[in-house]
C-alpha cells in the first residue's frame, strides 16, 4: 500500500514533465512541484537616493545620572577584609571548597544537558509546554487567591529558617 501511494505521488509530481503528445509542441516544463515565483525586482527599481525620516526625539524629559558617595559606594578593601574574616572564622575550609566546585560542576553539567536537550527536534517546545503548564498550575495554587499566598509566604518563612538554623 505504501509502495502505491509513493508511486502515485511520483507519477502526479513527475507528470507534468512529459508532454503528452509527440506532436504537440509543449512548453517547456518545469523540473519541481514548487509554484512559480515571479523573478526579483532589481536594484534599478529601488532609487539609492531614497532617505528615510528619523524619528523626531523629545527633548521634554532629560534625565542626568549623578554619583554621590552616601548613595552606596562600595569600598574594594573594606570588602576583602570582610571576606577574609569570614574565611578564617570557618572551621571547615575543605568541606566549602567541596561545596563550591560541585556547584560549578553542577551548573556546567546541567548547560551540557540543557543543550543536549535543545538539539533534539520538538523536544525544547514540549519543555515549553510542560513549563508554561507547571507556571499556570502554580499561579492557580499560590498566587490566585489571597489564603494561597499566605500559605505560600509561610512556606517561604519556615524555608528560611531552616536555612538559616534558627529553627
Amino acid at each position: 500500500m505504501a509502495a502505491a501511494s509513493t508511486s502515485m505521488a511520483a507519477t502526479a509530481v513527475f507528470a507534468s514533465r512529459f508532454p503528452l503528445s509527440s506532436t504537440t509542441k509543449a512548453a517547456p516544463a518545469r523540473c519541481s512541484a514548487l509554484p512559480y515565483l515571479p523573478p526579483r525586482l532589481s536594484a534599478i527599481a529601488f532609487p539609492s537616493s531614497l532617505k528615510f525620516a528619523e524619528p523626531k526625539r523629545s527633548s521634554l524629559l532629560q534625565v542626568k545620572a549623578s554619583s554621590s558617595e552616601e548613595s552606596g559606594a562600595v569600598d574594594t578593601s573594606e570588602l576583602l577584609t570582610d571576606l577574609k574574616e569570614k574565611w578564617d572564622a570557618l572551621d571547615n575550609k575543605s568541606t566549602v571548597i567541596v561545596y563550591g566546585g560541585g556547584a560549578i560542576v553542577a551548573v556546567w553539567l546541567s548547560s551540557i544537558v540543557v543543550g543536549a536537550i535543545n538539539s533534539i527536534p520538538l523536544l525544547p517546545k514540549i519543555m515549553e509546554l510542560v513549563g508554561l503548564g507547571y507556571t499556570g498550575w502554580f499561579v492557580y495554587r499560590y498566587l490566585l487567591f489571597k489564603s494561597s499566598r499566605k500559605e505560600l509566604a509561610e512556606d517561604i518563612e519556615q524555608l528560611k529558617k531552616k536555612i538559616a538554623g534558627t529553627e
